[in-house]
């Protein structure tokens, strides 16, 4: 075992579990780039509603897909890093791989929530305004009746 290592029974939280991962392994800094390209393509591209769909379900895939992912990785970890994260239970990559991704299909969610509130504020604002120019030119174009002096025919 090497200097800084924490055997699994010494993990009491998630805390300690993070702190037992080498944040220094490269294909984790190529993981925390990939989930900051994630959420700046998220971001960046919030009026762009069908590609933000189409994001939302890939993100999605590759979660759906994790499990497989893990065992893999399981399999193949000596090519590409230099400690065995990849547990059975898949704690290490739900931790670091899987809620980064919902967390940014939770964005893309809120995104999607906030543009329909947006939409809904433009459309009753044009429905109200579109009742008040109705009611304006109703009322200038009806005919003024006289209300004083004049008797209606009825009455006599």
């Amino acid at each position: 075992m090497h200097p800084g290592e924490i055997e699994v029974n010494e993990i009491t939280g998630i805390w300690s579990f993070l702190m037992s991962i080498d944040w220094k392994d490269p294909w984790l800094i190529g993981l925390i780039l990939l989930h900051v390209l994630t959420t700046s393509t998220a971001l960046l591209t919030r009026n762009y509603t069908n590609f933000q769909v189409f994001l939302f379900l890939v993100l999605l895939s590759v979660v759906y897909f994790s499990e497989s992912i893990n065992e893999y990785a399981a399999a193949n970890w000596k090519t590409f890093s230099k400690q065995q994260y990849f547990d059975n239970n898949g704690l290490f990559i739900s931790t670091v791989f899987s809620i980064p991704i919902l967390l940014n299909c939770m964005l893309l969610i809120g995104t999607w929530l906030y543009n329909s509130t947006q939409i809904m504020v433009t459309l009753k604002t044009a429905q109200l305004k579109e009742r008040a120019r109705r009611e304006n030119s109703a009322a200038t174009t009806a005919p003024i009746a006289p209300t004083t002096g004049t008797k209606n025919l009825k009455e006599e």
